[in-house]
């Protein structure tokens, strides 16, 4: 795009145009919500010395079912915005960072820890864009509403994807009433704003697409590489998920897709909770260079089940590369009996209509 196209509305119809995209109502419906953002932001703001700033505008809370194009509407809104401070995020990502921030305060002797990591982000964007935000941590939760203050009466503004409304952010979590006034905050300071559209891209760009490959080789690599090119759709970022006090790091991460290999998860000490943690970031898991399962690896093997008890349960699709078919995966020694059910569920997993 040429910098000085910043129209959305122009940008997604030249898309279409193009064939980039296909025309889909509920996204375009969702337009004029960012449009309304990016206009508002490109409007000058007069500063003086005794000249209060303008509140900002509000914000857009997107929300809706996984694969609708939440975070493609969000890459092209960020990119209209061209010359104005902008940062996209992941929220787990973000979270991470904010823990940092306010450790380091604290190390400082700061009483209020969270001031100084508000007060940088105030100096440094007009507009967070948040991708998949959702709050499992309870110390998440009682830190977000009071940051969400501070960057509102900063003039920030906050625009987010969900897959959840807002009234199901933290459901059933530990003293939820205490995240209660986050989610009248939510609905006070952004338009929410359900995309419903009936058609799921991430799932029809899988449709019929071979997502396990065996043996593991230059070939295998070669396909592997490709569908993460094509569901990522861009460059990607570690993402950490803090799991009490632990860091999990996820190589590569874009758009709620993560790309790791057999050892960044099975060979490393994680267990149950890490998996469930991962299970719970990600919508797509492509997993490399899973090696032959054995009495010799026991260990990374029973990681490895546990891993896929938890990416099944939670409906998770994955893309892997193996050095056998499931079924011959574990054949010798301790495990093998166990590992039947495991092998069942990685074909199960790669049948099209799986995660849907």
């Amino acid at each position: 795009m040429a910098r000085g196209m910043t129209d959305l509305i122009s940008l997604y119809e030249a898309r279409v145009a193009d064939g980039t995209l296909r025309r889909d109502d509920a996204q375009e419906a969702v337009l004029p919500r960012f449009e309304r953002i990016r206009a508002a932001l490109k409007t000058p703001v007069r500063r003086g010395l005794f000249r209060k700033a303008p509140p900002p505008p509000k914000g857009l809370y997107l929300w809706g079912g996984v694969g609708r194009g939440k975070s493609m509407l969000m890459d092209m809104f960020v990119e209209a915005l061209s010359d104005i401070p902008v940062r996209r995020v992941h929220f787990h990502a973000f979270m991470q960072e904010v823990h940092a921030g306010m450790h380091a305060a604290r190390a400082q002797g700061v009483k209020d820890a969270l001031a100084p990591v508000a007060a940088e982000i105030v100096k440094t964007v007009r507009l967070l864009a948040f991708d998949e935000m959702q709050i499992t941590d309870i110390t998440d939760a009682m830190i977000v509403g009071r940051l969400f203050d501070l960057l509102h009466a900063g003039g920030v503004v906050v625009v987010t994807t969900s897959n959840r409304h807002p009234d199901d952010l933290y459901k059933d979590g530990l003293n939820r009433q205490l995240f209660l006034p986050f989610i009248a905050h939510i609905k006070e300071q952004s338009e929410v704003w359900e995309l419903v559209s009936p058609t799921d891209y991430r799932q029809n760009r899988l449709e019929g697409a071979q997502v396990y490959f065996t043996p593991i080789g230059p070939e295998a690599r070669a396909n592997i590489r490709a569908v993460w090119q094509d569901l990522s759709g861009g460059p990607a970022d570690p993402l950490v998920l803090q799991v009490k006090g632990r860091d999990v790091v996820l190589p590569a991460f874009r758009n709620g897709i993560a790309r790791a290999t057999f050892y960044d998860l099975c060979g490393r000490m994680l267990g149950p909770g890490d998996y469930l943690a991962i299970a719970e970031a990600v919508k797509v898991l492509v997993l490399e260079d899973v090696p032959r399962l054995s009495r010799n690896n026991f260990n990374e093997a029973k990681r490895f089940v546990t891993l896929i008890d938890a990416l099944y349960e939670a409906r998770v699709r994955l893309i892997c590369s193996a050095a056998a078919e499931p079924e011959m995966l574990y054949v010798e020694g301790e495990g093998t009996f166990e590992f039947e059910r495991t092998a069942s569920r990685l074909r199960e997993m790669q049948d099209q209509d799986w995660g849907t």
